[in-house]
């Protein structure tokens, strides 16, 4: 039996082709080539098409089917990973009513606040374990406020990964872990929080029914089915955020256990088990794919917005002739420091870990008659290294306290300047898994339709193709704390 799973990711939909019985990869495709824009029609907003996803996924998987590797015809079970805390509005026709305010947006800040400061720091932050921040309820209390005619059409609210799933089977559903993830859930009484319901006055109307991450999410319709190769009536049985998502593909299930990722965005994800709370609000706690109301399976994460997209708009504007390869090659001739250059790379919205302040990217130290290209390149990396090492340090004040990080062999990760200055700034070793997002979903998905008995088998085929020890961290900090004094100028 074939698995596929879809990750709805902000530049681009991925979907992989996974066997169930021998646990390999048969496919993997990208839709489209280029990445998907982000629409800023304001300062500090971030908005995407929920029907261009539908439209990608939908290539995706003809993409996939095009390589001729597997019979369509075999695939049992549909996983979904997809970008966290968008906001996708449909009404009672399952019709979009406007574009997602996605993961990035900051136009919700200060509503966030407001909530905070109403329902009060100790209830939000021992009920929520967060603050309702720039989060999905936030957003959708912007839409309530500013785009009243709309929010009067809302027949459900959803997550991306919700949409997709409501795409493929005509059916609605969300989980306390994606409920979670929007500042909805009330983790001490187990039920949508009545402080942030009654505060925002949002009906419970407006919410899917709530199943759990690994069930039935719905199956797929006739029409689909027909227009994608697919047989009729397979389960989509698996729906989570890509953190999470994440932390499952590297097989990270249990207390103690740490993975990270370095797309678009930066993330530290490790799970406990208890509800824990950063006081300042920081960094987040959801709960984990395998959450339930009888075990608590937490994951506490950091996320940096501005790590990925840094370095992406580093190949997109400085040598239009460079790529990833060619950059990351570039960046190597440099010696470590940069020679006096410094990036902070906090341009793509508001922080958690800097309390939600919008602080901008930064180029520091730049010596005209010293530094090109190669240094920006080598500096963006290494920038975003330092904000990992800033944001786990937050993570240790917390309890996680990690002996060793996973990561998939992908995004900033296939970089050995970024690798070596991860590894050597946070002091931590890092395994590299060939992996990613939509693997994940497709074993997430198999074991959501019984084909496994448990993580433990659909992940005992999984080894590390690689461990990276630290063999210079003692002049990685040295150089870490001369970046944090430049960052302390703009906190």
């Amino acid at each position: 039996m074939l698995l596929l799973g879809i990750d709805i990711g902000t530049s681009s939909i991925k979907v992989a082709i996974v066997d169930a019985n021998t646990g390999k990869t048969l496919v993997t495709v990208q839709y489209p080539d280029s990445e998907t824009p982000i629409n800023a029609l304001q300062p500090g907003w971030a908005e995407q098409s929920p029907n261009s996803w539908w439209e990608h996924v939908q290539q995706a998987i003809l993409k996939a089917n095009a390589t001729k590797k597997y019979n369509p015809q075999d695939i049992g079970s549909i996983g979904i990973a997809y970008q966290m805390h968008g906001l996708v509005l449909v009404d009672k026709h399952q019709q979009v009513l406007r574009d997602s305010i996605i993961w990035c947006d900051s136009r919700a800040v200060e509503i966030g606040n407001k909530a905070f400061q109403a329902i009060g720091e100790e209830k939000c932050l021992s009920h929520l374990l967060n603050s309702p921040g720039n989060f999905t309820a936030s957003k959708l209390a912007w839409v309530k406020e500013n785009e009243p005619a709309i929010f009067e059409k809302i027949d459900k609210i959803m997550l991306p990964g919700d949409f997709i799933s409501m795409k493929l089977t005509g059916t609605i559903t969300t989980s306390i872990a994606a409920l979670s993830e929007g500042v909805f859930w009330d983790f001490k009484n187990k039920e949508l929080s009545k402080e942030v319901l009654n505060y925002f006055d949002f009906s419970t109307s407006i919410f899917p029914s709530i199943q759990e991450v690994f069930s039935n999410h719905g199956t797929l319709d006739k029409s689909i089915a027909l227009s994608l190769g697919l047989k009729e009536g397979i389960p989509v049985a698996y729906k989570a955020g890509d953190q999470p998502n994440n932390a499952l593909s590297l097989n990270v299930f249990s207390p103690g256990e740490v993975a990270a990722t370095a797309g678009t965005s930066g993330v530290i994800y490790g799970v406990g088990d208890s509800l824990h709370f950063d006081k300042a609000s920081r960094i987040n706690q959801f709960a984990h794919v395998n959450y339930t109301n009888n075990l608590d399976r937490l994951g506490m994460l950091l996320c940096i917005n501005g790590t990925g997209i840094m370095n992406s708009w580093a190949k997109k504007w400085i040598g239009d002739s460079n790529d990833y390869a060619k950059m990351n090659e570039a960046a190597s001739a440099i010696t470590m420091g940069s020679e006096g250059l410094q990036v902070l790379p906090f341009g793509n919205g508001a922080e958690r870990i800097f309390n939600n302040q919008i602080i901008g990217a930064h180029l520091l130290n730049l010596n005209l008659n010293q530094h090109g290209a190669a240094h920006i390149y080598r500096a963006v990396q290494e920038g975003i290294a330092f904000a990992f090492r800033f944001g786990l340090d937050i993570m240790k004040e917390n309890g996680i306290m990690p002996n060793i990080i996973r990561a998939g062999n992908a995004n900033l990760f296939k970089s050995k300047v970024f690798t070596e200055a991860f590894v050597n700034s946070l002091n931590v070793p890092v395994e590299l898994y060939d992996v990613d997002g939509s693997v994940g979903a497709a074993k997430a998905g198999g074991m959501g339709a019984g084909m496994y008995a448990s993580s433990k088998e659909a992940f005992q085929h999984f080894t590390p193709n690689q461990t990276i020890e630290p063999t210079v961290s003692k002049q990685y900090d040295e150089l870490y704390q001369q970046w944090l004094a430049s960052l302390k100028k703009f906190i």
